[in-house]
């Protein structure tokens, strides 16, 4: 039976999904209060998998605690952490649990986070995954052995559409297509221009694609990510334009900027939906959703409904 994310993908409506970020501890209310915030709003939640290689409460945790509050969630599963032992057995938890999404990642490289001293693993990459999870669906596990009980899985992969050069993107977003991806959540996009032209070249396969939205909250963020994040290309008007917000407007003129962008990706049909990555300011997912013209407006009340919630400041 289709997952209702799946279903979603399939109607042809324009699919809206989201990040939530499990907290770096056990205290669980802020995690929860973006749940209760978002599962009403967008069609699924994508729980993080240990983002930019910092530990943090596990996502499959996470996943369970959006089952348990009625929302639909997508299994973030990096192949850095876990050889292919561990993650067939995660996978075989996720069936057992409802757990039907799965997005496929290789992982960030280990350097990027506060456990330097971890080891990698990479025993897979996400295609080798992606591969794995449909030969679990055919009933073997990768060494061939028969499973006790079967798995169903609606499983994605990311892609890079403003990767400078983007011919080996475009290999590997083939090769996971090959492997047997249902749906591509892109690494963040800000140039549509070049966007169009990555969905031009794409619209060739049978796969959905989800254009990926970072909100931006300040210039130096965005000066930030052009500097040390491979992929990621923040046009300089845009720089220009968060710069010049009045002093404590910065953040408020990002989701202006991502709601802008989201409502021309809509309205012009570039994809089939969008990935908001709000990247620790998941309560503002629904006032970026407002500025695209996909729900009406929120109040405060709203998203800061949580007793001694106070959202959490920018690193930059």
């Amino acid at each position: 039976m289709p997952t209702p994310f799946k279903e979603a993908l399939a109607s042809g409506k324009f699919v809206v999904t989201s990040e939530v970020a499990p907290p770096k501890g056990t205290n669980l209310e802020k995690f929860k209060h973006h749940i209760e915030l978002l599962k009403d709003k967008v069609d699924a939640m994508n729980v993080t998998d240990h983002q930019s290689s910092v530990m943090r409460y596990p996502s499959l945790g996470g996943c369970l605690m959006v089952k348990e509050l009625g929302g639909e969630v997508i299994l973030q599963m990096t192949c850095r952490d876990r050889n292919r032992l561990a993650l067939q057995g995660d996978l075989l938890f996720a069936s057992s649990r409802g757990i039907q999404n799965v997005l496929c990642l290789t992982g960030d490289s280990i350097l990027l986070g506060d456990h330097k001293q971890a080891k990698s693993v990479f025993d897979l990459d996400s295609s080798q995954l992606l591969e794995s999870i449909r030969i679990m669906e055919k009933g073997k596990d990768l060494g061939g052995n028969e499973l006790e009980g079967g798995v169903s899985f609606c499983a994605g992969a990311i892609v890079t559409p403003e990767a400078d050069p983007l011919e080996p993107h475009l290999i590997k977003f083939e090769k996971k297509i090959d492997a047997g991806a249902e749906f591509i959540q892109t690494q963040a996009v800000y140039d549509l221009d070049k966007f169009k032209e990555f969905m031009d070249y794409a619209r060739q396969f049978d796969v959905k694609i989800l254009a990926g939205i970072i909100l931006l909250t300040s210039a130096p963020m965005a000066r930030f990510m052009n500097k040390n994040i491979a992929g990621v290309f923040v046009p300089q008007d845009l720089i220009d334009e968060m710069a010049s917000a009045p002093k404590g407007q910065a953040l408020a003129k990002g989701i202006e900027i991502a709601g802008r962008m989201i409502r021309q990706i809509h309205e012009e049909k570039m994809c089939d939906g969008v990935h908001i990555m709000a990247i620790g300011k998941e309560e503002k997912v629904p006032d970026i959703m407002a500025a695209a013209g996909l729900i009406k407006s929120v109040t405060a009340s709203e998203t800061n409904n949580l007793p001694g919630y106070r959202a959490p400041k920018s690193h930059f």
